[in-house]
């Protein structure tokens, strides 16, 4: 049976989680615990995700981050891929290191986003590693404290949830912890958790009204959903959006308006019409190779090229408009 896709959302915060496979205390040594901890920052910085919290216990990990817009799928696949490939080099082992896919749900208000980053933080106290928080190394908790000099969790925008002054945040924040030890859910397993009951198909897809405008998580209008095109039609019509033919697309140019349309089309085709890069690869000429570079480079310029950013929604409007002028779009 195949797979439900994952919904993204951008701009919303999530709660992952994954175990080891077979259970084992692979993190219980700590060079394994910062060789994750050390993926886990690597890919939030290129990626743009702003980490709330975060725990790594022996056998499975915990983080609440916020998404920029690059889809959550891409950063946990570089994140769980990256780390599962340098341990079995490390130990000279084959085969899958993760207990399956990791699991994830949006968190859908504040008061829930408190109650997760003190579950996560709390973690190692009802596992009766330690009494305090404090005492565990591998979670965000000291470093919203100001304990730590090079904190992997966005001590500011996690600090803000608490209060808006810092020290008064972080007396907020802890008075928080010592009160949630008692709540009835701490301890429990994830799915039992308060943002995750009544949601037990948390990946279900969500239907939208065709033509609608919509607002994502951050309070920005976004243009409409457009049509699944197949990968030619779809460079069909960016071509003709900017008067090129697609030979032009997808020939040896190399002039910076030619290579700059390229990253536009090869992030906008994967994020908003979930095409392959691969598929996008030969619909341009490239080798898949060649078009993961580009795509590289376009996500990198997406955080923080904020003419490139325009650029992009200008063209994703402009596609836009185009699908909604064609009958097939209003089928």
């Amino acid at each position: 049976m195949p797979r439900r896709p994952r919904v993204f959302v951008s701009g919303a915060v999530y709660h992952v989680y994954c175990r080891v496979a077979r259970g084992e205390p692979v993190f219980s040594e700590a060079r394994e615990a910062a060789a994750l901890v050390g993926v886990i920052r690597g890919v939030a910085r290129e990626h743009g995700l702003s980490v709330l919290a975060w725990c790594v216990m022996a056998t499975h990990y915990h983080l609440a981050v916020r998404v920029g817009r690059i889809p959550l799928w891409r950063s946990m696949r570089l994140i769980q891929g990256r780390f599962a490939r340098s341990y079995n080099r490390r130990q000279g082992l084959l085969g899958p290191f993760w207990q399956g896919r990791y699991k994830a749900i949006v968190v859908p208000d504040q008061s829930y986003l408190q109650q997760l980053i003190a579950y996560i933080h709390l973690n190692p106290v009802t596992a009766k590693v330690v009494s305090d928080p404090a005492r565990y190394r591998w979670s965000g908790h000291r470093e919203l404290l100001g304990r730590v000099a090079e904190p992997l969790v966005d001590v500011h925008e996690a600090l803000v949830l608490f209060g808006r002054k810092r020290s008064a945040a972080r007396r907020v924040y802890v008075r928080m912890l010592r009160g949630e030890r008692q709540a009835e859910w701490i301890g429990q397993r994830p799915g039992r958790l308060p943002w995750w009951r009544g949601s037990q198909e948390p990946d279900e897809p969500i239907a939208l009204v065709e033509g609608k405008p919509r607002i994502d998580a951050l309070g920005a209008s976004t243009v409409p959903q457009r049509a699944r095109w197949g990968v030619d039609e779809y460079l069909a019509r960016a071509c003709k959006v900017h008067g090129l033919e697609l030979s032009e697309l997808s020939g040896r140019r190399k002039d910076a308006t030619t290579v700059r349309l390229r990253e536009l089309l090869t992030l906008i085709g994967l994020e908003v019409d979930g095409l392959r890069v691969k598929d996008l690869a030969e619909g341009m000429r490239m080798n898949p190779g060649s078009a993961s570079r580009v795509l590289a480079r376009a996500a990198e310029r997406e955080r923080e090229d904020r003419t490139f950013h325009e650029q992009r929604l200008a063209l994703e409007e402009r596609l836009a408009k185009l699908d909604a002028s064609d009958p097939r779009s209003r089928r």
